[in-house]
């Protein structure tokens, strides 16, 4: 909202000394969000120029320019005329004309010199309304006559050379304020004035505090008939209606009004239009205003119904929704979407001669959810959503009427319309002690009581609590901490020290948190790079995957209004999203790539949820249900990496990455939370079926697969060959952990080695013979690891041979006895398990 200082002047005592900047910061101080300032475009010399000569001159190319000598006295510095080119022809000699001299500056910093043109050396510019930055109009140069004829006093004070910057009000500066939603009220020079008083402390003068027509059931007819109120809220509660006859719409808006909506960005139009928007920014109460002759029943406020349509005055034929509120002749045809934007065939046009103002207050969900489905932000909604003073509709309506019948010569109808009433404010209990307990400051009660009144509340004792009461423009005001904001505002924000917590000895990390962090650290400090992706996802990503149809992961949660239609559904998998990054970072030149990310993923879809009552907090039983109907959303890990593991160097070629890798960060990330991850051949897509692992618990419960992507898999989604991944349920590994891992404590004594080889049948996994030989060889044994595998003539065919190592220490020297036996009998396990038979 932008808020002109010098119509600020008219509704609140403003410093004559004030610039935007201290208006902007008094504006802070009571919460208001300072945009940008605006004002001071243009420097001088801008003055006031006599036309002396004129002189038409054809060019060649068929346009004829005027070479002129104009008087601008003094401001030149010589006294003597100024020859300037002008192209415009809508005055004559003797005019008194706007004439920025050489030096000058116009918005868009365009400067202004003496320049040779169509002959001449044209030392200035004669100036248009567009070029100065007071209208759209660039037809013609601005005639001072014509300009100021509303204000013969400014032309009597006129000559030439006199400086018209502070004529104009081009010094004048305007603030813009980011208006956020709880304060709706701003959006308006009313509501704007009102909390620059309240900074101050100074008198408000409301504009709205004028005499208003008594309203009388002769005036026109209007029904409100809201079949289909939005959770028990009619869509319109108050709505008022004036008539103004025998206007003429042809009339120019005064100068004045046309340029206020400059100042606060909006386009004059034409009288009836200008009206409206010129009693919006002020009060803040949107009007529509219509043709009275194209009316042929009584207004009435209804819902759409199936199939109808309107054509909106931007020109497009809009198909209606019965949520919608709309305005209509009779019940009949409809007039306008209401609160957002009306319709073609009542538009005020230059024939018009009868006007119906409307002045309605309009509930804020249904405008906004019918701004937002016809994509239509409009000045009327974006207030209309945030909420209008319910009281200020007659008196909206009463300005109206009386500016159309200053400037349009219309005369108002004797009677008027005002049917509805607004739910009256619901008044709140406040223990004055709030503020204090909330915002570590002392708030007497007397300041409290006093903050509360000058933000327009009502305040009354109610024992040792107060009765508040708040003012109709503040619907935003519902509870105690409202108010507390509310008197923390007044006395300053900037009262409120900064002053950090100190956390209480014993707090910190969970011990899910630490973990999380370990877990990070740990990939990040294998090379990989951490990446977060957006959890959407599709079908045909789960097609891509190679998903089968009674696949767990289809099974996925469906948003109702999606960043993108292209991927409505929640991802069930990290993998669903990952493959993405990796393969955006891959098809940009990166060709080794290593990605992981940790996140949640939505498990299962949405059961039907009950839709509790609004304004009561629902009951402990659905709470429950709502809650148990809420998808799982487990935090997972996963791994995507592709191109080499080891680049090439001295050392020899580069080593391409392979299932072992994204095995061994996998099982390093258990390793560092205490957890000793397992793994055993599984098929699983999307990974290779005879290349893939399951990721087990100690236990045996598996938590994750890890693996080489099917061939098929990467072909679809356009990633390199023999691409490995990894996705691990990291809740569920966080769980099987303990406390933090300590270091191992050294041991002085030696280590004893034994190896042992083993053959067993092909399918027989490696790990499950060395699991057998770890139960088997006893609590010293330290370590075991495959550094062999054969497959040949030796041990036959469907056969291999397994080589371990197996390390031993005791809190002794072991003897080669002792060894041998524990060696005999961890074989012995194995073969009891496995089969396997010693080489």
């Amino acid at each position: 909202m932008r808020a002109p200082i010098e119509w600020l002047r008219e509704l609140a005592e403003v410093d004559p000394r004030a610039k935007g900047a201290d208006v902007a910061a008094s504006l802070v101080r009571v919460g208001l969000e300072e945009e940008d300032i605006f004002g001071g475009e243009i420097t001088g010399p801008l003055v006031v120029g006599k036309v002396l000569e004129r002189t038409p001159e054809e060019q060649k190319n068929g346009k004829t320019i005027n070479w002129c000598q104009v008087d601008v006295g003094a401001a030149n510095g010589t006294g003597e005329p100024q020859g300037i080119v002008c192209g415009a022809h809508n005055f004559d000699v003797g005019d008194l004309v706007a004439v920025i001299l050489p030096g000058g500056v116009l918005p868009g910093n365009f400067e202004i010199s003496a320049r040779k043109t169509y002959g001449h050396v044209s030392a200035g510019m004669i100036c248009s309304a567009m070029e100065l930055g007071l209208g759209e109009d660039h037809d013609g140069i601005i005639v001072l006559t014509e300009y100021f004829a509303d204000r013969s006093e400014t032309l009597t004070d006129l000559t030439p050379g006199d400086d018209l910057i502070p004529v104009f009000g081009l010094d004048a500066e305007t603030v813009e304020v980011n208006v956020t939603p709880d304060r709706g009220y701003c959006f308006s020079m009313r509501g704007i004035a009102r909390e620059y008083a309240l900074s101050q402390g100074t008198p408000f003068v409301d504009p709205a505090d004028l005499t208003v027509a008594e309203a009388t059931g002769a005036g026109y007819e209007v029904r409100l008939s809201d079949d289909a109120p939005v959770d028990g809220v009619p869509g319109c509660d108050r709505y008022v209606a004036r008539i103004v006859r025998g206007i003429d719409a042809t009339a120019s808006s005064p100068e004045w009004m046309q340029r206020r909506l400059t100042e606060v960005g909006m386009r004059p139009i034409s009288l009836a239009v200008d009206v409206t928007n010129y009693v919006m920014m002020l009060l803040g109460q949107p009007l529509h205003a219509f043709d009275l002759d194209t009316l042929s029943g009584a207004i009435e406020v209804r819902r759409a119904r199936a199939g109808e349509t309107l054509k909106t005055l931007d020109d497009v034929e809009r198909t209606l929704d019965p949520t919608d509120l709309l305005i209509t002749d009779g019940g009949t045809t409809p007039l306008a979407i209401a609160g957002v934007m009306g319709g073609e065939t009542s538009e005020v046009t230059e024939s018009t001669v009868d006007v119906l103002v409307e002045a309605a207050h309009f509930d804020p969900v249904s405008v906004a959810r019918s701004a937002r489905r016809h994509r239509l932000a409009t000045e009327a909604s974006k207030r209309f959503e945030r909420g209008v003073d319910p009281a200020v509709t007659a008196a909206a309506a009463q300005m109206a009427v009386d500016l159309l019948m200053e400037h349009g010569g219309g005369t108002a109808d004797a009677t008027a319309t005002d049917v509805g009433t607004p739910a009256a404010s619901s008044s709140i209990t406040l223990d004055p002690q709030l503020p204090t307990q909330y915002i570590g400051l002392d708030y007497p009660r007397d300041e409290v009581v006093a903050s509360l009144t000058a933000i327009g509340c009502a305040v009354s004792d109610e024992g040792e609590s107060l009765l508040v009461t708040p003012p109709t423009w503040r619907p935003d005001l519902v509870d105690g901490p409202d108010l507390v904001e509310e008197v923390a505002r007044v006395r300053g924000y900037d009262q409120i020290p900064s002053v950090v917590p100190r956390a209480s000895a014993g707090r910190g990390l969970t011990h899910e948190q630490r973990a999380r962090r370990v877990v990070a650290r740990t990939l990040a400090a294998t090379g990989l790079v951490e990446v977060l992706s957006y959890p959407f996802t599709s079908s045909q990503r789960h097609d891509d995957l190679g998903y089968a149809a009674d696949d767990a992961r289809r099974e996925s949660v469906r948003l109702a209004n999606p960043l993108q239609d292209e991927a409505p559904l929640m991802r069930t998998s990290i993998l669903d999203t990952l493959l993405d990054t990796l393969r955006r970072n891959v098809s940009r030149g990166q060709r080794d790539v290593g990605l992981y990310e940790i996140g949640l993923v939505t498990a299962g879809g949405v059961t039907p949820l009950p839709v509790p009552p609004g304004g009561v907090r629902p009951d402990a039983e659905t709470l429950a249900r709502i809650t148990g109907g809420v998808p799982a959303q487990p935090r997972h890990v996963a791994i995507a990496a592709a191109g080499a593991a080891l680049p090439a160097g001295p050392h020899g070629p580069a080593r391409a990455v392979d299932p072992t890798d994204v095995v061994g960060w996998t099982r390093a990330l258990g390793a560092a939370i205490g957890v000793e991850l397992g793994v055993e051949a599984a098929q699983r897509t999307p990974f290779h079926p005879g290349r893939c692992v399951a990721v087990t618990l100690p236990g045996g419960a598996v938590v994750g697969h890890a693996g080489e992507l099917h061939p098929k898999v990467c072909s679809r989604l356009e990633l390199p060959e023999r691409t490995v991944a990894a996705e691990l349920d990291l809740d569920a590994i966080v769980a099987a952990s303990g406390e933090p891992v300590r270091p191992a404590q050294l041991s002085t004594q030696p280590v004893a080695n034994t190896d042992v080889a083993l053959v067993v049948d092909e399918g027989v996994p490696a790990a499950a013979v060395a699991a057998a030989l770890g139960s088997g060889a006893g609590e010293d044994l330290e370590s075991i690891t495959l550094f062999d595998v054969y497959r040949g003539d030796q041990v036959g065919e469907g056969r291999k041979s397994l080589a371990y190592r197996l390390t031993f220490r005791a809190g002794r020297t072991l003897k080669t006895d002792e060894v041998s036996g524990l060696r005999d009998r961890a074989v012995a396990a194995a073969t009891s398990a496995t089969g396997a038979q010693q080489r």
